[in-house]
């Protein structure tokens, strides 16, 4: 298989889980139960699932309060499509 294959298949998965961990932390939120740690929420998305983790904010309406996640999960994003680009061109 190849690596760009590789590469696309890890992505979906990180975007997939970085939605559910946000649909999973507002649902435990709700019910007052054990949370997932934000910064587990923001490794995610620095791991290459920041489209499914800010996707996730949205659908949910999780953690659009905090600052440090309508500022930091779009900003995650962007780097990483800029580095992208970057690596692209070279």
């Amino acid at each position: 298989m190849k690596l760009q294959n590789l590469l696309i298949i890890y992505l979906a998965v990180m975007n997939i889980l970085g939605f559910a961990l946000m649909g999973i932390d507002k649902s435990r939120a709700r019910k007052g139960k054990w949370r997932i740690r934000e910064r587990t929420l923001f490794l995610f998305s620095l791991l290459g699932g920041s489209i499914g983790t800010l996707t996730g904010m949205y659908v949910f309406r999780h953690k659009t309060k905090h600052w440090y996640f309508v500022i930091g999960m779009p900003l995650i994003l962007i780097i990483q499509l800029a580095l992208t680009l970057w690596l692209k061109l070279q």
